[in-house]
């Protein structure tokens, strides 16, 4: 069964530490705003690039809406990886109002 995480709990991560935030949207998308702190690497290039993500620690997984974060969390679990997708993605993220980076 798939983790999922609110974006208002991921909020409340960001807030009480520095978790391990992964956005697998295309590089275009993430230039034009993302949860501060977020790691870009998008979802086709995962594979390619999964050495670069942290084995020992939570990653939280976030797209624009929440489809590519999930299928890249499916993906990610089989490999070993500790994967929890965002719920509602970037947009809900903006839409609650919360800060994000460009």
């Amino acid at each position: 069964m798939l983790k999922q995480i609110t974006v208002e709990e991921l909020k409340a991560l960001r807030d009480s530490g520095s978790p391990f935030i992964l956005d697998v949207r295309e590089v275009h998308e993430f230039a034009s705003g993302h949860v501060p702190g977020a790691v870009s690497i998008p979802m086709a290039l995962i594979p390619l690039r999964v050495s670069e993500l942290p084995r020992m620690e939570p990653m939280y997984v976030i797209c624009e809406a929440g489809g590519r974060s999930a299928q890249s969390c499916m993906w990610l679990e089989q490999q070993g990886y500790d994967v929890t997708n965002v719920v509602g993605g970037t947009g809900t993220w903006r839409m609650s109002g919360f800060e994000v980076e460009q």
